[in-house]
C-alpha cells in the first residue's frame, strides 16, 4: 500500500496588475502576492505533505519583476520535497519564461513540452504526469494518453487544462480541453488541475480523482471569499487507488467581498453599518445598494463615512424608484407634469437599463423640486 500526501494549488498570478486598485494600493497588493508562495511553503511543511503541485499561471504573465522570481525559487529550493510545476497559458513554457532562464533548484521539477511526459519517483511510490502550455493557449494534450498501472506506485498528473463533457466541446475551447471520458481512461489514480479559479472539491470520473484548488488568493470580485491550497492524501495498492481524500487550507491575506444591502425605508448609512461583518478592514468589499428610495443616494457621502472599515470600498448603486412615486404623475403641478412626462419615456423604454436610467432622473429631478416651492398652474386664470 503506497499513501502519498499532496499540497496542490494553481493560479498563484503573481505580478498581477490589480488595475481596479489605486496605483499605491495596486503597488501594496503585488508586494502582499509575493508573500504567497512563502505561506504555501509553510503549510506544506505543516501538513507534512510529501509532493507540492503547482498546476499553472504561477505567473501572471512572462513581464514579471525579477524579485518575484528570485523569492519564489528560494522558497521553493528551501522546501525538503519535490515540486513540480505545470506552466499554463499565463506562465506558458518559453525560452523568455523564468522556468527555462532560471537556475532551477534542484528540488524543482517543470514540464516543458506541450506533451504529456513524466518524473519517476518510483522508488517512493509514486509517479507525476504532466505538460506545458508552449504558447497562451493549448489544444488538447490528453487526446489519447492512456499509461499503465504498476503495482505500489500511484499515477498522479499535474496539468492545467478546463474539463468539458465531450469530445464536440474541444474544438470551442483552447486552454487544453480535457474531456470526463479522457479523465476516466488516462490511467491515472489523481488528477491536479489549474485554470479555473473557484474551488472544486474532490471529484471523480471512473476510477479517477481530480480537482481544481481554485485561486490562493482573490484579485477581484468574481473571485470572492476565503482562499485556500488542497491538501491531498492518496492510498492506492494491487495497481489502483483505493482512497483519496481532500481538506484545505487557508492562505489569503485579504477577501473580495459583495454585500447586497436593502435601503427601502431606511436610512442608507445606517442600513450599510448594520449590515456589515465584524472584521472588514482588511478586505475589498464591493456594496451593491438595493431596495425601492424616492431619493438619489448621495454615494460619496455614503464613501466618506464608510471607506475606513476597508482596504478598498466599491459603492453601487442598484436601487429603484418607489412604485408609489408615481402616483402624482398628472397632478396640476410642476411636481405632477415633471413625473407624467418621465411616467410616459419610462413606460416607453425598450430595456432594463434605460427604465433605470429614467428612474435616476427622476430621483434627481423630484430633489430638485423639493428645493423650490412647487407652483400650481391654474386653467382660465
Amino acid at each position: 500500500m503506497s499513501t502519498v500526501r499532496i499540497l496542490h494549488t494553481a493560479d498563484l498570478h503573481l505580478d498581477s496588475p490589480f488595475d481596479a486598485l489605486s496605483p499605491e494600493k495596486a503597488a501594496a497588493r503585488r508586494e502582499e502576492l509575493r508573500e504567497l508562495p512563502g505561506k504555501i511553503a509553510r503549510a506544506a511543511v505543516k501538513e507534512k505533505v510529501d509532493i507540492l503541485l503547482l498546476a499553472g499561471d504561477i505567473l501572471d504573465s512572462e513581464s514579471f519583476f525579477r524579485e518575484t522570481g528570485e523569492e519564489l525559487f528560494r522558497v521553493l529550493r528551501n522546501l525538503p520535497l519535490p515540486v513540480f510545476i505545470s506552466p499554463g497559458n499565463h506562465d506558458y513554457y518559453s525560452s523568455k519564461s523564468p522556468y527555462a532562464r532560471a537556475d532551477l533548484p534542484s528540488n524543482v521539477y517543470v514540464f516543458t513540452k506541450n506533451e504529456i511526459e513524466f518524473f519517476d519517483f518510483s522508488d517512493q511510490g509514486f509517479r507525476v504526469f504532466g505538460a506545458a502550455f508552449t504558447d497562451k493557449s493549448s489544444g488538447p494534450v490528453m487526446k489519447k494518453f492512456r499509461t499503465a498501472k504498476n503495482d505500489g506506485v500511484l499515477n498522479i498528473m499535474c496539468m492545467h487544462g478546463e474539463v468539458v463533457s465531450g469530445e464536440k466541446e474541444i474544438s470551442d475551447r483552447k486552454y487544453n480541453p480535457i474531456t470526463l471520458q479522457q479523465i476516466a481512461d488516462s490511467g491515472m489514480d489523481f488528477v491536479a488541475l489549474g485554470h479555473i479559479h473557484r474551488a472544486s472539491g474532490l471529484l471523480k470520473e471512473g476510477d479517477v480523482w481530480y480537482s481544481w484548488p481554485g485561486c490562493p488568493e482573490g484579485r477581484g470580485f468574481d473571485e470572492t471569499g476565503e482562499k485556500t491550497v488542497s491538501i491531498i492524501e492518496l492510498s492506492g495498492g494491487d495497481g489502483k487507488a483505493t482512497s483519496c481524500s481532500l481538506h484545505t487550507v487557508p492562505v489569503s491575506l485579504r477577501k473580495y467581498e459583495i454585500l447586497n444591502v436593502d435601503l427601502t425605508d431606511k436610512d442608507p448609512l445606517l442600513a450599510i453599518q448594520m449590515e456589515l461583518p465584524d472584521e472588514t478592514v482588511r478586505d475589498i468589499y464591493k456594496i451593491v445598494l438595493q431596495g425601492e428610495t424616492d431619493t438619489p443616494i448621495k454615494l460619496r457621502n455614503l464613501y466618506e463615512n464608510l471607506s475606513q472599515y476597508f482596504f478598498e470600498l466599491t459603492l453601487s448603486d442598484s436601487t429603484r424608484i418607489c412604485r408609489d412615486i408615481w402616483d402624482r404623475a398628472g397632478d396640476d403641478t410642476l411636481r405632477g407634469i415633471f413625473l407624467a412626462k418621465m411616467r410616459r419615456q419610462y413606460d416607453a423604454a425598450e430595456d432594463e437599463f434605460s427604465k433605470m436610467q429614467i428612474e435616476q432622473a427622476v430621483r434627481w429631478g423630484l430633489a430638485a423640486l423639493d428645493n423650490r416651492e412647487e407652483v400650481v398652474r391654474h386653467e382660465n386664470n
